[in-house]
């Protein structure tokens, strides 16, 4: 494989070529480092700038990025493209934004009725999960990083109540990842679309609800202008992973300790990321309470039939897609793990706080 160069100063990109001098001559290294995200989006968006503030402080400047929020350098949903083509050295956002490519890039965000934040988390770091991961995307000549997850997710924003599986038939609905799929089982019109552009779209009634991520970002967003009526939890989305992912060439040109760096710059913004949901989340639920909102729960049978769903869809993933059985070889057994290590301890002591 002809091997790009990324090394250079300034903020540009390097073309092809030999090791560029003025690299070695300097020694620091700038890139560009686009977001799927807007760049200042709650904790999503500043997951990709606090790595990059890391980084550069960690190296002492021999390394930084300048970051670029969802559409200022490359669409939202292009981000790996860019960086598998060479066009960006370094990219970041949720693996499930380029699942067209691979619908095994799903477990490494999160699927429904999977994993928890810290499960996954413990998956990545530990159960293998990190080696499957790293073995499916070198097949694009990408290394990914882990940087955190989202925790558990609101289920969505609806404009009526939803007491029925048949009141779900119709709606059209802005959703990521596999929920979508599984929504779109229940008779749901599943659409995905940019974060930026999910308030306009609910607001005119081009969709009658919304999943965004959570009762802190989705109140940064306004969601609550709209209607009143979110539903939580989302079981189709209990934790969604966050990635730093580099071009294989450009992280082969990092040196090993400015590699080193940016591992533990992911995990610091990793933990980072986590308390902010679970902080943030906690005070928007409250603040949205007191502003009237009603947050409801899914009656049992459009849960059952949410399960269900999911079961048929990974099934038929699998049996069509050799990664995706591949990664849940890994994932599957590590999930029964976590659920009944959480049935013994995690749910009891929940019940028993309340």
């Amino acid at each position: 494989m002809h091997r790009r160069t990324f090394l250079k100063t300034g903020a540009g990109i390097a073309a092809t070529g030999t090791l560029a001098s003025p690299a070695l001559a300097s020694g620091k290294i700038h890139w560009k480092l686009p977001t799927a995200f807007p760049k200042m989006a709650p904790a999503v968006g500043t997951n990709a700038t606090n790595f990059a503030a890391r980084v550069a402080a960690m190296s002492d400047g021999r390394l930084s990025f300048t970051v670029y929020g969802a559409g200022e350098l490359v669409p939202a949903f292009g981000v790996e493209d860019a960086v598998q083509a060479g066009n960006a050295p370094v990219g970041h956002g949720p693996t499930y934004y380029a699942a067209g490519k691979n619908p095994a890039l799903h477990w490494f965000t999160g699927v429904p009725f999977g994993m928890t934040s810290v499960e996954h988390m413990a998956w990545l770091r530990w159960g293998g999960g990190q080696e499957v991961w790293d073995e499916i995307y070198a097949e694009r000549n990408l290394k990914p990083l882990y940087s955190g997850n989202s925790n558990t997710q609101s289920a969505g924003w609806f404009k009526k109540p939803i007491e029925s599986v048949e009141d779900l038939k119709g709606l059209n609905m802005r959703i990521a990842g596999l929920g979508g799929e599984v929504f779109r089982k229940l008779g749901v019109n599943s659409v995905l679309m940019p974060p930026a552009e999910i308030f306009q779209a609910l607001q005119s009634g081009a969709i009658d609800a919304a999943e965004w991520v959570s009762p802190h970002l989705d109140q940064a967003f306004g969601l609550q202008k709209i209607t009143d009526i979110c539903y939580l939890p989302a079981f189709t989305e209990p934790g969604a992973g966050l990635s730093v992912v580099f071009n294989q060439d450009a992280w082969d040109e990092l040196p090993a300790d400015l590699q080193a760096i940016c591992e533990a710059a992911a995990l610091a913004a990793a933990y980072e990321v986590q308390g902010q949901f679970d902080h943030f989340n906690a005070k928007s639920l409250a603040e949205l309470k007191a502003q009237g909102v009603r947050f409801l729960n899914f009656p049992e049978d459009v849960i059952t039939a949410q399960r269900d769903a999911w079961n048929e869809v990974q099934d038929a993933l699998a049996a069509e897609h050799p990664d995706v059985a591949k990664v849940r070889a890994s994932y599957d057994p590590a999930l029964a793990e976590a659920r009944d290590y959480a049935k013994a301890m995690t749910l009891p002591l929940l019940a028993g706080r309340s």
